[in-house]
């Protein structure tokens, strides 16, 4: 998009598709430019200081633009009605990057799994190496709040969902890194190669990829990108990589001499010390190299940092049995990683599948899982494949209680969750939360349903004692 469109914001009317926290981020920001912004919305119908119309009711011709949010599709009826009534497409990446100021460099990191915690440590590796730094985009705060902070950050290092790649087009990073890609939103994007291609296309705008070398559809799918590749595996590394060498965590990528290694960290201080969060560690470090942050800064950042909650949280350890909150393992690969963490495993699982498919998941797990409990509106996808693949998994399907109700206080539902796997667990167990799936025909978030599992857990645990 050429950047004087929006330079030249003033008067403009803009419809600004979504009224989540990223458009209305957008719409305030818009109006700071001067511009004359309404909002589109399929489930919000009132919103202070701006007028707000439904998708069906609103007419396309009264604006000149259309911010769309990372969620909206493509072949959503108002944008091709946007389309065909010729307003400019704008969105919200493309927009921050237009308002931030020249010195400022942006770092970028996608994947199917693992985003969230592994660009906050990032951040934390940049600000360690005395570099004002923040972790925005699909962390929390927005890119576009990010950039209009009073602070102004040197870097930004955003957190990118495959939504918001398929529709950016203007930025450039210093680095961008891919974490993994397995199967998710494919019901959004069509197929998971349109999903693939959205993620891969970060590199289009990068001059440095970090790379997962352990992941071959990322190695497959970046064999035609001719910028520098710096390839991380948790083996040891080659010339111009970064990787484990026996208990080390090791650059030899960003050396003087690529003969040569430097150590990042030692394995051990990867908390929680499981193969995927190693990985990540290893992302981010290659990451704030490439602006120039010490190996002993990175390191401090290592050993300082604790991942969010939701993500692999030990919630109760109690006669033998250790209750794992991992509400963020919103689909297969994620859950895979979480359940292969443990040796003997109690999963719950269910929810939105999202499209993805379960059976190569099972096939996976089969051999730790000992009994499924599982819920929500595609638990049954989960249970046919356990059938078919691993009979030997006792499956427990909890049908949600009539007192139960999404976002209410009661939380029976949770409750009836935890009973079930308290009654089955035995010393030496972990009873896991790693859905596979999204949250919401159940939950208010992921987050919601967590902080259900670990109320539920306290409750029937500790009140059962």
């Amino acid at each position: 998009m050429p950047q004087d469109h929006y330079e030249n914001l003033r008067d403009k009317r803009v419809l600004v598709a979504g009224a989540g926290i990223t458009g209305i981020a957008c719409a305030k920001a818009l109006e700071r430019k001067g511009a004359v912004v309404a909002i589109v919305d399929e489930k919000v119908s009132e919103l202070e200081g701006f007028r707000v119309f439904e998708p069906v009711k609103v007419t396309i011709s009264d604006f000149d633009s259309l911010l769309v949010s990372p969620g909206w599709r493509e072949d959503h009826p108002l944008i091709v009605r946007a389309r065909e009534a010729g307003l400019t497409i704008i969105n919200e990446i493309d927009f921050a990057w237009s308002l931030k100021n020249q010195s400022q460099k942006w770092l970028a990191l996608t994947g199917t799994n693992g985003k969230t915690s592994t660009v906050e440590l990032a951040a934390e590796m940049l600000r360690r190496g005395g570099i004002s730094a923040i972790a925005c985009g699909n962390v929390g705060t927005t890119v576009i709040e990010s950039v209009e902070s009073t602070e102004n950050f040197d870097y930004l290092v955003l957190e990118l969902s495959s939504f918001q790649l398929h529709w950016a087009e203007d930025p450039t990073f210093v680095a961008s890194a891919i974490l993994n890609i397995a199967e998710d939103h494919v019901d959004w994007h069509g197929s998971f190669d349109a999903y693939a291609r959205d993620k891969i296309s970060i590199l289009e705008k990068s001059t440095t990829g970090i790379l997962n070398g352990d992941d071959s559809e990322i190695v497959v799918r970046t064999s035609h990108w001719k910028g520098r590749k710096v390839f991380f595996s948790l083996d040891t590394p080659a010339p111009g990589e970064i990787g484990v060498v026996e208990e080390l965590l090791v650059d030899r990528a960003f050396v003087a001499d690529t003969q040569e290694a430097a150590m990042f960290s030692e394995l051990n201080e990867v908390k929680p010390t499981v193969p995927h969060n190693v990985s990540n560690a290893l992302a981010a470090a290659g990451l704030a190299r490439t602006a120039g942050v010490t190996h002993e800064a990175i390191r401090e950042a290592i050993v300082a940092f604790t991942p969010g909650k939701h993500r692999i949280e030990k919630v109760l350890e109690n006669n033998g049995v250790t209750w794992i909150n991992d509400s963020k393992a919103t689909n297969p690969h994620a859950a895979a990683a979480s359940i292969m963490s443990s040796l003997s495993v109690i999963w719950i699982a269910g929810g939105l599948a999202k499209g993805a498919t379960m059976g190569e998941l099972i096939e996976r797990v089969k051999s730790r899982v000992r009994i499924a409990i599982l819920i929500g509106q595609d638990g049954n996808l989960i249970a046919q494949e356990i059938r078919q693949r691993a009979p030997h998994i006792e499956i427990v399907e909890i049908q949600t209680p009539q007192s139960y109700q999404r976002g209410a206080e009661d939380n029976s539902l949770m409750e009836a969750v935890v009973s079930a796997a308290q009654s089955r667990a035995v010393s030496g167990d972990t009873v896991l939360l790693a859905p596979a799936c999204a949250s919401m025909d159940q939950f208010i978030s992921y987050s919601d349903r967590g902080e259900r599992f670990s109320a539920a857990v306290e409750k029937v645990i500790n009140n059962g004692k």
